[in-house]
């Protein structure tokens, strides 16, 4: 059973938390607040908000479990993980920002699409195929926050999944995109702290970290070589990680919600910092863990609570408690943004541009946080299989964004000769070969399926727009906003 300390401040964050929830539930007033908060967003609270959300439980869960298991080969998915979020910020941040706001104000990623493209068949295949994705997604969060919530109040499974679900959800239901930003913002921050102290203080029990280095070697020889264990194809689909930042709904929407353009540069440093920082340390983590549970001795059956062990045999029981409430921000801080960017789509592109065009904003409103409940509930369904790891279902659902939004993201961006039809085919070829893909193995088919989605996909985007132009009124459109930017 955990220290009472550690339950204590535990407690007092995930409290915290949900205060933010209600604070934000009094200021919400029309759907636009709701999903996007108004575009007000500052650019220091969207830069750590956009890495938050980004990185989840995978960071302090996923990433440090893999370092455990492989060495330092597994850090070839954070070299394409950095690489992807760089050309993110760099070259689709501004754009986003500019384009979603002039056509027609678009708050959702599918009334972007759609606005763009001037077509309703994209609005609502764009929807289905985020909810899809998400409700993946957002389970793999409950995942990790049930093995947090396990490992911290010594609960069975299948409670610790409740007690998670309920906290997660609530806030998110409670205050909409400003709480979700605003609680992202210091969840990121002390994620960050936490992947400092932690590998910083086990290097010291150790004894330094030359000494790390050694034991390390002399457990697995292999564990210090960057190559070991891994083949072309494998080090092909670590770095094809990076190609996921440019269809991620829940990221591209930070950018589309920074007060202004003009500060859109400043969130990208601070992000790129936070991230770089971030990795570095979840790395460490998993690396020293080798060491640390070699030397003592120590049975871990599960390598992604390798975190959790550091924290709860080398801290202080007090700063323990928010170091692992660390997890739990990692964790609340991506699944509030898939509920929150799912109920958006059910909410704005399918309830209210389909089904009731003449809704208030309150009834938006309300009909927003039932489909979060909705959403978080099948998510929870399938997370009641324990025997999932956050990093499979994770790569499923980044995947299937990565190939099914980023080449249109990117195009309709860049490109004004991409059609309705070009980006309709896209999508579908996109999400199509990753739910395909995935069930085949083998030779090619052993390759990251987000590369071959991706790849079809703009494939798929070339070929129909051929064949079904685009009209010379939405190029002339295109042509007219880039010009009165």
């Amino acid at each position: 059973m955990m220290n009472t300390a550690t339950i204590i401040s535990f407690t007092i964050y995930i409290a915290g938390m949900l205060a933010i929830g209600f604070y934000f539930y009094f200021r919400t007033k029309n759907i636009s607040d709701y999903v996007l908060g108004g575009r007000g967003l500052n650019p220091v609270v969207a830069a750590l908000s956009a890495g938050a959300s980004d990185m989840s439980g995978w960071l302090l869960l996923g990433l440090p479990g893999l370092m455990y298991i492989t060495g330092i080969s597994g850090s070839w998915i954070a070299i394409g993980l950095t690489i992807g979020a760089f050309l993110n910020w760099h070259y689709i941040a501004r754009p986003l920002r500019v384009l979603t706001e002039k056509y027609d104000d678009s708050i959702t990623i599918p009334g972007f699409i759609a606005n763009r493209f001037n077509s309703r068949n994209l609005r609502i295949v764009s929807s289905v195929v985020i909810l899809i994705f998400y409700t993946l997604y957002a389970s793999s969060g409950l995942v990790g926050g049930a093995k947090l919530f396990e490992a911290t109040f010594d609960l069975d499974y299948q409670t610790a999944l409740i007690a998670g679900t309920i906290v997660i959800v609530s806030y998110t239901f409670l205050g909409g995109y400003s709480a979700v930003s605003w609680t992202d913002f210091f969840q990121g921050s002390l994620m960050m702290l936490a992947l400092i102290i932690v590998p910083i203080i086990t290097i010291h029990e150790i004894g330094g970290l030359r000494e790390t280095i050694h034991i390390v070697g002399n457990i697995n020889a292999d564990y210090l070589n960057i190559r070991t264990g891994t083949t072309f194809i494998g080090i092909i689909s670590l770095l094809a990680w990076g190609l996921g930042y440019f269809g991620q709904p829940h990221i591209l929407v930070r950018f589309m919600s920074i007060n202004s353009v003009k500060n859109v540069d400043t969130a990208k440093y601070v992000g790129m910092s936070w991230m770089i920082v971030s990795i570095i340390g979840s790395l460490m983590v998993g690396f020293v863990g080798i060491a640390y549970v070699a030397a003592n001795d120590i049975d871990l059956e599960d390598s992604e609570k390798i975190f959790i062990l550091l924290s709860n045999l080398l801290l202080n029981p007090w700063i323990a408690g928010f170091v692992l409430a660390a997890i739990l921000a990692a964790i609340m801080s991506t699944i509030d943004s898939q509920l929150l960017v799912s109920s958006s789509c059910l909410t704005r592109d399918i309830y209210e541009k389909v089904i009731k065009p003449d809704a208030s904003d309150k009834e938006l409103v309300w009909i927003g946080r039932a489909t979060v409940i909705a959403i978080a509930l099948i998510a929870f369904y399938i997370s009641t299989d324990q025997d999932s790891t956050v990093l499979s279902l994770v790569s499923y659902a980044w995947a299937g964004f990565g190939a099914a939004f980023g080449p249109i993201i990117i195009l309709s961006l860049y490109n004004k000769n991409i059609s309705a039809g070009g980006a309709l085919a896209g999508m579908i070829t996109g999400a199509a070969t990753v739910l395909i893909w995935k069930q085949l193995e083998g030779g090619l088919f052993d390759v990251y399926e987000i590369l071959p989605g991706f790849i079809f996909a703009l494939i798929a985007i070339a070929v129909f727009s051929k064949l079904f132009p685009v009209k010379q009124e939405q190029k002339d459109q295109y042509v007219k906003i880039w010009a009165d930017k």
